[in-house]
């Protein structure tokens, strides 16, 4: 994006922060500009400028656009195991430092519409009992979405918004009412719903429990480190903060200690030291500390992409967390894989399998080096690289992921074997002078040589046989092996002549001219119905731009109705010309346009029935 757009952009955050009280500067820029554009594409505004002015002119679309930059993404018990950790593990401890009297205060941080809110209500019921929890219990759930929180406020669910609640607990906790489920009246009083901004106001104090899950995700690491200073201070001495999956504190050690990292439950660090506390209280209020430490960050990541060496960096959950700008050119991967399950990627099997020294690595606790990994290209290049995988651990010793460098090795590996090579030439060239001098100085005895020259090859001879014998072996191993994939080569030839036949079929039998393109307009399919309508033959346009055929049709009016399809702006269109048949017949022709989907819904294409429309005539 350029600066000036950049600008408009800061102007734009500044108006909604002005005029609406809403202050995204915390937000991290990409996503929350992805999202202000995905608004701007659906009201059809092409500048942040003019998008301004459209939200002067048209107030209503304050909450439209709050709502696609605020998503409430939730559920009843979402991640089972980390709340059966919470309900079995943290719950009882909590009650167990607690004074049989002592109230018990709970903050759900971005709680949207209210299940989780509702979910830690019922995993305290379940532990206190119900009497206990009312005298006992507050939950204050707070976002910043005013229409998410009056959704949560009804407590009022269907059936498919309860599916993570078991029968028994849904029988107890929730009253049907006209096909819907009502959270309990008495228990409800003690759900305390209000509007709360993470980034600029106060957070509410004396806490023994905090949930903010997969939250602060969505904010810049600045507003990060402000909001988590906040969490430190909001709990009490003995609470616990309980997080999402998406997130991790890797960075602040110094607040929070961690308790289950694949639950995401940490403990405060109740007695920091003074540097901590300073700390704490300049992620609070000193934006300009902020400000260098983000910089610092930064130029962490800038020097970490400096590197000459490739490195991909996997938390403990196998999740990849950084790869650095030589791995991505290395192994032509890019920033969305960070956050993906590294087995996913191919990188974690090929050259080498990076699973089995990952782990090795975590039970040795030590870095693990492999040396000299052959990894062949399809040019036929061969590239050499040293995978060296090292554990990463915080200051309590608890694992935090590894990091994987593969230095290129390739050419120290090369000049070994031109070293070697140049060692097996002047060794043959001394044994061959030596040879030389032996045959003169040892003439007399030819005739014993030559009997050792004869035994020496029928050694080689035996040896030879033997090697034959082996490779023999190896290569009927081969040839069983290509039967095994030749027979399964030929049953999925097989099962794709049938899909091909029925596909064929399926367009042939079509009454109207069927085109299938790719994303680049060329055509795929063509079918015999087409070849009637416009006289040329599947073969004479299979591979070419749709566009530049001449068969009578404006084919260049279709480019905006494909384009629509191919974007994900409409999923069908439909629109008459006026054409002329292969016959020379004037028509109007009836042409409808689809997504060409695959089985994730990603487009790859687009679908064009062409038909005459015989009502014109």
């Amino acid at each position: 994006m350029s600066e000036r757009e950049d600008k408009q952009f800061e102007n734009l955050l500044y108006y909604l922060q002005q005029n609406r009280g809403f202050d995204f500067t915390g937000y991290k820029r990409p996503s929350l500009m992805r999202r202000v554009a995905k608004r701007m594409q659906f009201v059809n505004v092409d500048s942040f400028v003019d998008y301004l002015d459209y939200l002067e002119v048209h107030p209503e679309e304050f909450s439209q656009l709050f709502n696609t930059i605020l998503i409430n993404v939730t559920s009843f018990f979402r991640d089972p195991v980390a709340w059966g950790y919470l309900g079995e593990e943290i719950i009882p401890r909590l009650l167990q430092e607690k004074a049989p009297a002592d109230p018990i205060r709970v903050w759900s941080a971005g709680c949207a519409s209210g299940e989780e809110a509702y979910t830690a209500a019922m995993v305290l019921a379940e532990a206190l009992g119900v009497e206990a929890f009312r005298r006992r219990v507050k939950v204050y759930a707070t976002d910043v979405d005013e229409e998410a929180l009056n959704i949560a406020r009804q407590a009022s669910y269907n059936g498919k918004e309860l599916q993570g609640v078991d029968g028994e607990l849904r029988s107890r906790y929730f009253e049907p009412l006209n096909g819907r489920h009502i959270f309990r009246a008495d228990l409800r009083r003690s759900v305390i719903f209000g509007r709360h901004d993470l980034v600029q106001d106060a957070p509410i104090s004396k806490l023994d429990l905090l949930i903010s899950r997969n939250t602060i995700m969505y904010f810049n690491s600045e507003a990060q480190a402000r909001i988590l200073a906040r969490f430190h201070f909001a709990l009490n001495e003995n609470g616990y903060l309980f997080l999402g999956r998406a997130e991790l504190l890797l960075t602040h050690s110094n607040l929070f200690a961690p308790l289950d990292l694949k639950s995401r439950i940490f403990s405060k660090v109740p007695h920091v030291n003074m540097r901590d506390r300073l700390l704490a209280m300049a992620q609070i209020g000193n934006h300009e500390m902020n400000n260098t430490h983000v910089r610092k960050e930064r130029l962490n990541e800038l020097a970490l992409d400096a590197s000459t060496v490739a490195k991909i960096v996997v938390d403990v959950n196998g999740n990849v967390a950084h790869i650095d700008q030589k791995a991505r050119l290395f192994f032509s991967l890019n920033p969305k894989d960070i956050g993906r399950p590294l087995q996913d990627l191919e990188v974690s099997y090929r050259p080498v399998e990076l699973r089995s020294l990952m782990e090795q690595a975590y039970s040795e606790r030590r870095a693990i080096t492999l040396t000299n990994v052959e990894r062949r290209f399809q040019n036929g290049e061969v590239q050499y690289l040293d995978v060296v995988v090292t554990p990463l651990y915080d200051e309590a010793n608890n694992p935090l992921g590894v990091a994987i460098s593969f230095p290129d090795v390739t050419p120290y590996h090369r000049l070994q074997e031109d070293l070697q090579h140049s060692r097996e030439e002047v060794q043959t060239t001394n044994e061959e002078l030596q040879s030389s001098n032996e045959e003169l100085e040892t003439t007399n005895e030819e005739l014993q040589s030559s009997n050792e020259e004869l035994e020496t090859t029928n050694e080689e001879l035996q040896s030879t046989n033997e090697e034959l014998e082996t490779m023999n072996e190896e290569l009927q191993s081969t040839n069983e092996e290509l039967q095994t994939v030749n027979v399964e080569l030929r049953t999925r030839t097989d099962e794709l002549n049938h899909v091909n036949a029925f596909l064929q079929s399926v367009v042939g039998s079509l009454t109207s001219g069927a085109v299938v393109l790719n994303q680049n307009l060329n055509v795929l399919v063509w079918n015999h119905k087409a070849e009637d309508l416009w006289g040329l033959r599947e073969e004479e346009v299979k591979g070419q731009s749709f566009l530049n055929l001449d068969i009578g049709l404006p084919v260049e009016r279709l480019r905006p109705i494909i384009r629509s399809c191919l974007s994900g702006e409409v999923d069908h269109r439909e629109i008459l010309l006026d054409a002329t048949n292969r016959r020379g017949k004037a028509i109007k022709c009836r042409v409808a346009c689809s997504p060409l989907m695959t089985h994730n819904k990603q487009r790859q294409g687009a679908i064009l029935l062409m038909e005459e429309d015989e009502k014109s005539d």
